[in-house]
């Protein structure tokens, strides 16, 4: 993990932020700079942050690579998880995922239907750990990834949250 607690227990996590996108450029980029400043406000380290194309092979290379970094702990995408033709980034990260976290794309979908309704089935939003690399790829709306950082990413990031959370348990997930 990035450095030793804080005195309240508040342990800062290393981050990539990833906008998967033929169309956003970094002003644009809506979704990934709300992703962004939510992780920085929380406190934790953002290391990265790009758009890639919505090319699977692309996608998928990128996240092995950035999953194998060390200094990475946690990988966050927004766009392609929609079911259009090219949306391919489930099928990209699926790939590279050694565990799925099935309960975030279900718990995701289940606050996403209080605030859109029935249009949430058309979201692949989903989790997976990559080796011991938490990644998260979430939809490409500014709603969305507000939602996802509230209500699920940053508790779970949050070496605080009780009764349990992700923070605690990377140590468990693997050899760094």
């Amino acid at each position: 993990m990035t450095e030793s607690a804080s005195p309240d227990g508040f342990q800062p996590l290393r981050c990539a932020v990833f906008t998967v996108s033929d169309t956003r450029t970094p002003e644009s980029d809506s979704s990934g700079n709300l992703v962004v400043a939510r992780l920085e406000s929380a406190g934790h380290e953002v290391v990265e942050h790009r758009i890639l194309p919505d090319d699977r092979a692309a996608l998928e290379t990128a996240f092995r690579e950035w999953s194998a970094e060390p200094w990475v702990e946690v990988i966050i995408t927004t766009g392609g998880t929609g079911i259009t033709g090219r949306d391919v980034t489930p099928e990209a990260a699926s790939a590279v995922y050694t565990k799925a976290i099935p309960g975030f794309g279900e718990l995701f979908r289940w606050l996403s239907y209080a605030e859109i309704g029935a249009s949430t089935v058309q979201s692949r939003a989903q989790a997976g750990l990559a080796g011991a690399t938490l990644m998260f790829n979430l939809p490409g709306s500014s709603g969305a990834c507000r939602l996802a950082m509230d209500a699920i990413i940053l508790p779970q990031l949050d070496s605080r949250t009780r009764p349990c959370n992700f923070a605690e348990l990377m140590p468990r997930f693997g050899e760094r």
